[in-house]
């Protein structure tokens, strides 16, 4: 292993620690830990949010998944995750950053009350492990490769999860903010150099583009598709660019923005952003195959995983030393912008929505601590499902999102625009579709209707019997109307947020 490489790549990982420690002196409350003070600029914004997803998965699973088997059997990321951005931003940007909410959680409580905001943020906790377990996993085996195999892979997950650790501990939002920022510029500049080095390997940008097209690799649907493949890509579209809606993550990054108006126009341009860098690294797996055929033999490797050892194989045994450095030094910066988020996303909705319901009276102060004692227990539950798992990233991922497509994203759409939706809706909404994919994922997961889509369809049937019959359990929540006014300092973005475990 070059000991140049290794030597640059610490000191990465020692300046990324630096500024997200140095981040960290800008929190003083639960505001500042978890959306940053709402006072990040379009720039920052536009930032946090192209890293929410362009982490480990898509340098190294959907790239070489790409290679594989073209834009059909990628569907959920990048595609999935642009339109859920996109959906974001153009319905829900301004209504959360006016409702001056924490989390997305909060919504839950105040639109339905307690027991379902209890419920919709337990499955919200429970689809991170899947998308942390992802980002932990990649930087283990960057460090394993790196090591040249002296460090195995479950050393090397133990190891990367620490560093992540250290500097989302301490800084919260703010170091996520920060290192995204330095991240995004690195993982530009990194993965355009390797692509124009590889692309120069396998004959040149034009060359690439008309083998790609002649192997029909951008045919998203293929003639021959039957009506099983159909329903197979409708539910790995939906699992992302619905199922991701709800997630903390995507709510922290835009209601971290100074102002509603940035909130959606950082989001959308995060989103045009991801879907065009997007681009290169699937560029860079399939010119890689066109250059060194050889690599190929890794698609017939009985472990998913090892389709993900294309890129890292290549560089480090085709490249010279400085791209080599440009490579790991952007991986490592879309797996770390991507697994601090990540870290942090769970916990504050963990903390401010499961734990704070049955602890009510606690100081800004011990909310904190709690935030950072909450941080640390999930980072181990994910390295646990990290340490046990043989799913590729892109396999976790789409995992991931299937529990919230099924059990939270409709009380939240319905929550939004629907005047009539009740408390009793929302839970039979949650219950029935949790319910119905988890059953039909047991009995009949190979089946024509992919499980998360009969979910999907169980979760709305569920908010209509749920809401339109008489009503058993009384409903506890607030309409859209009475909790905007509540909060209606907040359609003032030059009024200072009160943090909403303040407001009683």
């Amino acid at each position: 292993m070059n000991s140049t490489l290794i030597v640059f790549v610490i000191l990465y990982l020692l300046v990324t620690i630096g500024i997200g420690l140095l981040a960290a002196r800008r929190v003083h409350g639960a505001k500042d830990y978890l959306v940053a003070g709402r006072s990040l600029p379009l720039y920052m914004n536009v930032a946090t949010v192209f890293a929410t997803w362009f982490g480990a998965e898509m340098v190294l699973s959907v790239s070489a998944t790409f290679a594989s088997g073209g834009l059909n059997a990628i569907p959920g990321d990048p595609f999935g995750a642009t339109v859920c951005l996109v959906l974001a931003a153009l319905l829900f940007s301004k209504l959360f950053y006016r409702l001056n909410l924490l989390t997305i959680g909060d919504f839950y409580k105040v639109r339905y009350g307690k027991s379902v905001e209890v419920l919709t943020s337990v499955a919200i906790v429970v689809s991170y492990l899947g998308w942390t377990s992802a980002q932990l996993t990649a930087l283990g085996l960057v460090i394993h490769v790196l090591s040249g195999g002296a460090m195995t892979l479950n050393h090397a997950i133990i190891i990367g999860a620490a560093i992540v650790l250290v500097y989302t501990v301490f800084g919260g939002m703010w170091s996520v903010a920060f290192t995204d920022l330095f991240q995004t510029v690195i993982i530009v500049i990194g993965l355009s150099l390797v692509a124009w080095l590889v692309g120069g390997q396998a004959g040149g940008f034009e060359k690439v583009i008309a083998e790609a097209h002649a192997q029909g690799k951008f045919n998203m649907f293929p003639a021959e598709m039957d009506a099983t493949a159909w329903w197979a890509m409708a539910g790995a579209f939906l699992a992302f660019a619905f199922g991701s809606i709800p997630q903390q993550d995507v709510f922290q990054r835009m209601t971290s923005a100074k102002d509603e108006k940035t909130a959606m126009h950082g989001t959308i341009l995060g989103a045009a952003a991801y879907l065009i860098i997007a681009a290169i690294p699937i560029y860079i797996a399939f010119a890689a195959l066109m250059a060194h055929p050889e690599l190929a033999q890794l698609f017939a490797s009985e472990d998913a995983r090892e389709i993900q050892r294309i890129l890292p194989d290549l560089v480090l045994g085709k490249m010279p030393v400085w791209a080599q450095v440009m490579f790991f030094g952007a991986l490592l910066s879309a797996i770390l912008s991507t697994a601090s988020g990540a870290l942090l996303a769970p916990t504050a909705t963990f903390t401010e929505n499961v734990l704070r319901p049955f602890v009510p009276h606690m100081s800004d102060r011990q909310f904190l601590l709690t935030l950072r004692i909450i941080l640390v227990t999930f980072t181990t539950c994910a390295l646990l499902f990290a340490l046990n798992s043989e799913s590729t990233m892109y396999e976790m991922v789409q995992n991931a999102y299937n529990v919230t497509l099924t059990g939270a994203f409709v009380p939240l759409v319905a929550g939004a625009f629907w005047k009539r939706a009740n408390t009793q809706g929302a839970l039979f909404s949650a219950v029935l579709g949790m319910g119905v994919w988890l059953v039909a994922n047991t009995v009949a997961p190979d089946a024509m209707i992919p499980p998360n889509l009969l979910g999907l369809a169980a979760s709305v049937l569920g908010m209509l019997m749920g809401t339109l019959a008489p009503e058993v359990i009384r409903h506890r929540g607030q309409s859209i109307t009475q909790a905007l006014a509540h909060a209606g300092h907040a359609q003032h973005p030059t009024h200072a947020a009160v943090p909403a475990h303040k407001k009683h």
